[in-house]
């Protein structure tokens, strides 16, 4: 307790200056997140803005611009975050609608159904490369015109996947579609930091993160209830269309601009005209054209940003420790639902595409259970963090739910691999791919909140190098999960996840210890 009391009386004099290198952006190894434990100047801490509660500390400190994203309304607010969550959802919705359509798109073409498949691994695997690309033009041009255009571009490639009869147009419209709908899924992190406060951002980050997780879990799910009823794969992708179409005119009824550059002087900040044409004019990117120079970074800037950020020292540990745990996601989804379409003779379970359907209600409510679980106890564990620690917050406080997480993946990947390997009721399915997908959900949440509080001036930059690895990862396991589980046994196959998964906690161990020194060490993000 002494120690920690040093620690506070360390930087009793610096408190605003590390306030004021929030409010810019540069990152801070300690931050003052509470001035009411304040034995430290008895909580006055003068012109220091506070949240509603009387002592949490604002961070950034809000400018007294009504044009600050902060300073907008919760109305605003929270309907510009459920903009960005269904902006992300579309990515993944898309790529996991396509799963169950093989075998009738196969029969349609005459190609076997690990041919068209090639289709999807592709659109998986521009989603990991395109969120890359997208952070770079987020950085350059700004939010709106990304979540813009974007969805457009996809909205229109999802359109000629669902009109045309080739299989190599097809083909090419797929990936297209990866590489353009994957944007808010790495460029909304950086919106949710834009709108809220530092104390706010794991529960936000929560919110996001559960619709963007629920999409590859619900387009699987409706595509086999329409295949059921309809025998026909082209309506699967009309409503993917239908879904861009109507996020697009969300986009264009809310969306506004959110970076908002905190080094420049109110006086000095562009105008933002909240006329009708003046809101469109920064959905298309008109505005962000007109006031680039000073304002906005250069792309040759925003590149070297994204290779700093990929160098920081705890950026890789956090991609490895995410890759790890996240990979067998799509190992679950591809070896379960094809061995439970398998007939009984042929050793699978010989259900149909309804009964998968249902099926699919197993990771839909584990990610709904996993927001509601982490929205409180993420907070749970900053406070006591602070609490214990007289106001000061490190990210490191956010490395502990990844412990729960573990204590749920492990355990999930061996109950699914021990039914699969010796036939068991699909209730074990259920029980360990339940478990599994909450876990990640915790995890999902807790390693984006630390890399971002982090790394809180490159939150695009972090969102789009976990997406990376979380989807290249993925795509990978979807190559050989299948192939090893039939060749060395699901039960062995699935055992040596749950060790890898079991290796990854060693790494938030590391961070938990090392972090501070290496976040110290490797500086901020230029």
């Amino acid at each position: 307790m002494a120690e920690a009391k040093n620690e506070v009386t360390r930087f009793d004099t610096s408190t605003r200056d590390h306030i004021h290198e929030q409010e810019i952006g540069h990152e801070t190894d300690i931050v003052l997140l509470d001035a009411g434990a304040a034995h430290l100047e008895k909580g006055q801490y003068g012109n220091l803005k506070l949240a509603k509660d009387g002592h949490t500390v604002l961070i950034p400190q809000p400018s007294s611009d009504p044009n600050d994203p902060l300073n907008w309304s919760w109305r605003r607010k929270h309907l510009m975050l459920l903009v960005v969550s269904t902006t992300a959802f579309l990515g993944d919705y898309g790529s996991g609608a396509g799963i169950p359509l093989i075998v009738l798109q196969g029969e349609e073409w005459g190609l076997s159904p690990a041919k068209v498949n090639e289709a999807g691994n592709l659109n998986v695997l521009m989603l990991g490369i395109g969120g890359l690309f997208w952070i770079v033009v987020s950085s350059w041009w700004g939010r709106a015109p990304v979540m813009f255009w974007s969805t457009l571009s996809g909205t229109l490639f999802t359109l000629a996947c669902a009109v045309t009869s080739s299989f190599p147009v097809f083909y090419g419209f797929r990936a297209m579609m990866g590489l353009t709908l994957t944007a808010y899924q790495v460029v909304g992190l950086a919106c949710v930091k834009d709108m809220f406060y530092f104390h706010e951002h794991a529960r936000k980050i929560g919110i996001w993160v559960a619709i963007f997780i629920l999409s590859p879990y619900l387009g699987p799910f409706f595509a086999n209830f329409m295949l059921a009823g309809l025998g026909d794969w082209r309506p699967v992708m009309w409503l993917v269309f239908a879904m861009g179409c109507a996020d697009l005119v969300l986009i264009l009824l809310i969306c506004d601009e959110t970076y908002y550059e905190r080094s420049i002087l109110i006086n000095e900040q562009p105008a933002r005209p909240q006329t009708l044409a003046g809101r469109m004019s920064r959905i298309v990117g008109i505005w962000q054209i007109q006031h680039h120079t000073g304002y906005f970074k250069t792309l040759g800037h925003c590149c070297k940003r994204l290779l700093s950020t990929f160098l920081k020292p705890i950026m890789i540990p956090a991609m490895l420790y995410y890759a790890m745990s996240f990979m067998w996601a799509v190992g679950i989804n591809i070896t379960s639902t094809i061995l439970l379409e398998t007939p009984t003779i042929a050793g699978g379970y010989g259900f149909g595409p309804k009964a998968v359907g249902y099926l699919y209600f197993t990771p839909l409510v584990a990610v709904v259970l996993g927001e509601a679980f982490g929205h409180f106890f993420n907070d749970f564990i900053a406070n006591r963090y602070v609490r214990k620690h007289e106001g000061i917050f490190k990210p490191e406080a956010r490395l502990l739910t990844n412990y729960v997480a573990a204590g749920l993946m492990i355990p999930g990947l061996i109950v699914v691999g021990q039914t699969l390997e010796k036939h068991l009721s699909y209730a074990g399915i259920i029980m360990g791919w339940g478990m599994y997908v909450f876990g990640v959900m915790l995890a999902t949440v807790a390693i984006t909140a630390y890399a971002l509080d982090s790394y809180g001036n490159a939150s695009s930059e972090v969102s789009g190098l976990l997406n990376f690895a979380r989807v290249i990862s993925g795509f990978s396991v979807g190559y050989f999960q299948q192939p090893w589980g039939a060749k060395s046994g699901f039960g062995l196959s699935f055992g040596i996840q749950a060790i890898i998964v079991a290796a990854a906690v060693g790494i938030i161990a590391a961070l938990q210890v090392f972090g501070g020194r290496m976040r110290t060490k490797g500086g901020p993000v230029a």
